[in-house]
């Protein structure tokens, strides 16, 4: 089955974003994909967080997602919405939110990213997505038409062990929405990447955010779609724009056959530290 890929250059106008996902949406189900796949923060992408905060609302009200909604339902396409910053943390802070949206327009499931982005780059990029966004507390997986899907959001790819308890749920693809910057991106990307769907036999696509953004950072590009034996079947490069992959869920049980990793697990015991 075509899974189709939006890479995008989100900005500040949540209005403008949406139509790139609305239009993406037509043209996606007019080339016969069964779902397409947004990066993160497709709504808004705004690091002045005083300008940004007057364009985060509660769920409900989001009028990004409910576009999105509606245009699934017109062309009976399920989407995997990467993420959108949203009102709703337990503390008080926002949170930054995947949906997974059938044919109709029904979100099927929805993530709140684990792990969040704090960390002081050699380049001199500072981020603390602690500061203003609550950590998820559970991880998603949810049947599609492309197979059992497993949840994550761009930093979560460092983290293995969700990967880990996605793939024991039974996930056979993997999405990992991402908006990378360029150095952590040109650095670690694509090996990350492949080696969450080696690990376990999986497809894996990753939606990306691209290029130089209305707020003034830079993204990395490079939306991928990877096979269970980690070859890339679609490197998006840098251009924003619609791609496509086919997805070929026997491949999973092909692979897992050759390498059956995946039933090698162990539980790993307490590490016995010697000095």
């Amino acid at each position: 089955m075509k899974a189709a890929i939006l890479q995008m250059s989100s900005g500040i106008d949540p209005l403008a974003n949406a139509r790139t996902m609305t239009d993406g949406i037509a043209a996606a189900a007019g080339e016969g994909a069964a779902m397409l796949y947004t990066p993160e923060m497709s709504g808004l992408l705004d690091r002045d967080r005083k300008r940004g905060a007057a364009n985060i609302v509660d769920e409900a009200d989001d009028r990004v997602l409910a576009a999105v909604r509606d245009a699934a339902a017109k062309h009976g396409l399920w989407v995997h919405l990467g993420s959108l910053a949203l009102r709703g943390g337990a503390d008080g802070r926002f949170v930054n939110r995947g949906f997974v949206i059938d044919g109709a327009g029904e979100i099927r499931a929805r993530y709140d990213k684990i792990h969040l982005f704090d960390v002081d780059l050699p380049t001199g990029e500072r981020w603390r997505e602690s500061d203003a966004y609550a950590p998820g507390a559970r991880a998603v997986t949810v049947a599609t038409p492309l197979g059992v899907l497993g949840l994550a959001i761009c930093y979560d790819l460092r983290f293995p062990d969700l990967f880990r308890a996605l793939t024991d749920a039974g996930a056979t693809l993997l999405a990992v929405p991402a908006a990378f910057t360029r150095p952590t991106g040109a650095a670690h990307w694509h090996v990350l990447l492949r080696a969450r769907a080696i690990e376990a036999g999986v497809h894996l696509i990753a939606a990306a955010q691209t290029g130089e953004h209305a707020d003034g950072r830079a993204t990395y590009g490079h939306s991928l779609a990877v096979d269970p034996w980690g070859e890339v079947l679609l490197d998006m490069g840098e251009a924003a724009g619609l791609g496509f992959a086919e997805i070929d869920a026997a491949q999973v049980a092909e692979v897992r056959g050759r390498v059956p990793a995946i039933d090698h697990r162990r539980a790993i015991p307490a590490v016995e530290s010697l000095t």
